[in-house]
């Protein structure tokens, strides 16, 4: 069991997308389901669905690659705000990632978006992490 699963998230679809499989568990929380519907609204994962298993449940996440050599849609996840160092940004501090090409994935009042939604917005709040 691990207290940041927000990394173990990433770190289990940046295997998945390494060994090139098509679907990979993630144990499931709100916060990951949250970040898991921001990568499926922003296109990098074709669609994800919830599993109960008695008292525990996990959400199953079909990845998306493009091209006959079957390139991974996710280039890199890079974990920004942790657990032993807290990272915030308002909104005229909100970062751009590659200069807008990939995500930033903020936790604002209103909920876990995009930097480009909390922009427009005008919310700040904590940089989960980066995704391009």
């Amino acid at each position: 069991m691990t207290n940041d699963t927000i990394a173990d998230t990433l770190t289990r679809i940046r295997n998945a997308n390494l060994a090139r499989h098509q679907i990979v568990q993630i144990r499931a929380t709100k916060m990951t389901h949250s970040v898991t519907q921001v990568l499926k609204e922003e296109g990098f994962i074709y669609n994800y669905e919830e599993i109960q298993e008695g008292q525990k449940s996990h959400i199953l996440i079909s990845l998306k690659y493009r091209g006959k050599k079957r390139q991974p849609v996710i280039t890199a996840l890079k974990r920004i705000s942790k657990p032993g160092l807290r990272v915030y940004a308002n909104n005229t501090n909100l970062p751009r990632v590659l200069g807008g090409l990939g995500i930033a994935i903020i936790s604002t009042s209103q909920g876990v978006m995009t930097d480009r939604r909390a922009r427009h917005h005008g919310l700040g709040g904590e940089v989960l992490c980066y995704v391009w």
